[in-house]
């Protein structure tokens, strides 16, 4: 046979022709998607102005995160239709912070309103300043009750077991009037972003701080003014203990840095035993002028420094104004604050120890200032 008609994988049939078309079938499927909309006309964009009708389909999903959100007691991810309110990605609190609301209650118990952050599990969001805290775990819970910590809410999950424990947060929680919401697990869960619960929680509100001015007026009434200051203190069990020797001895008021210092949480409180309730604690935005206005009222300004120039037994300004500055746990007093002091004061110790804990030196040099004290008196 002539030419390649013998080549393997030869053509045996002609070409294809044209190919077909859908007869108009998929017409719609060519038309373009119209003009990009701007935004104050995208009800998903924050410069939506809430006055243009809503996209048909728009609205179908924001009817069902409605129905959705009103099923599982919780605020909907989008605002109400043809408003500009939507909570999506609002929110505050740190690890284990409640938002605001929280305390509301609507149909069947459940929380209405913004219940806090949303953060995956083992994440920690950033905490808003004046949020309220959410303290978890079934003894922490029961020792902030016993030690009249301030509580607005109590969270118990559905289906835990019931142990003594959980009989007694209910019936002092009920005592004392606190709200009692019973929610699920998965939501109590998503509040506490994670953290290990045992299906409890507490939602304690934020520490009311004092001024610092009318803390130093306050104290200068008094026969016998004494202030305690922490130089960086960042365990709040530190500095509820602080707060405890404070009023202990007598102190008329603790004052902290706002920054980079541990401040009152329910950790603090439970640690104070109460005394936060009874001893005034401001914040201040620098604690190095705030010493220095202390000592232009009149104040002397002791550190405590385990090299110290003045032995604290030998600390005669113990029986005038005085204010007690105590370094943080690691570093001790820094740099700027141990400059302003007007003295370093180191503790005695017999045995070789390196340093004492930053709430047990405050409490061994408040009761040296309250002996001398008692004994001039």
């Amino acid at each position: 046979m002539a030419g390649n008609s013998q080549r393997r994988g030869r053509r045996l049939t002609s070409k294809a022709g044209a190919p077909k078309g859908s007869g108009g079938k998929n017409k719609d499927s060519l038309a373009g998607r119209g003009r990009t909309l701007p935004a104050d006309e995208r009800p998903w964009h924050k410069g939506y102005s809430g006055t243009e009708k809503l996209p048909q389909r728009t609205a179908w999903k924001q009817d069902k995160e409605l129905r959705a959100a009103s099923e599982e007691g919780r605020a909907p991810k989008i605002g109400k239709p043809g408003t500009k309110d939507t909570t999506w990605g609002r929110g505050g609190g740190r690890g284990v912070p409640v938002g605001r609301g929280a305390g509301a209650a609507g149909r069947g118990g459940k929380p209405t309103g913004r219940t806090g952050p949303r953060v995956a599990p083992g994440r920690k969001s950033n905490p808003a300043k004046d949020s309220p805290e959410l303290l978890v775990g079934r003894n922490p819970v029961l020792e902030s009750l016993r030690t009249q910590v301030p509580a607005t809410a109590l969270y118990i999950a559905q289906g835990i077991e019931s142990d003594d424990r959980i009989n007694e947060i209910i019936r002092t929680a009920a005592d004392r009037g606190i709200a009692l919401l019973e929610i699920s697990r998965a939501e109590l869960d998503r509040m506490t972003g994670g953290v290990l619960h045992q299906g409890v929680g507490l939602q304690v509100p934020p520490f009311a701080y004092e001024s610092f001015d009318d803390m130093v007026a306050a104290s200068l009434e008094q026969t016998a003014p004494l202030l305690v200051a922490l130089d960086g203190v960042t365990d709040p069990r530190n500095l509820g203990a602080v707060i405890r020797s404070a009023a202990a001895f007598g102190a008329q008021g603790v004052f902290v840095p706002e920054r980079r210092a541990a401040g009152i949480t329910a950790t603090a409180w439970r640690t104070s035993a109460g005394a936060a309730a009874r001893v005034p604690v401001a914040q201040v935005t620098n604690l190095t002028r705030s010493l220095k206005a202390c000592r232009d009222a009149g104040f002397m300004v002791v550190g405590l420094d385990a090299d110290g120039e003045t032995d604290l037994y030998d600390l005669e300004a113990a029986v005038g104004p005085l204010v007690v500055v105590v370094g943080s746990e690691g570093r001790g007093l820094s740099r700027l604050v141990g400059e302003t002091c007007d003295l370093t004061v180191s503790i005695p110790m017999i045995s070789e120890v390196e340093s004492l804990n930053a709430s047990v030196a405050a409490a061994v040099a408040l009761a040296e200032v309250s002996r001398r004290r008692a004994a001039e008196g």
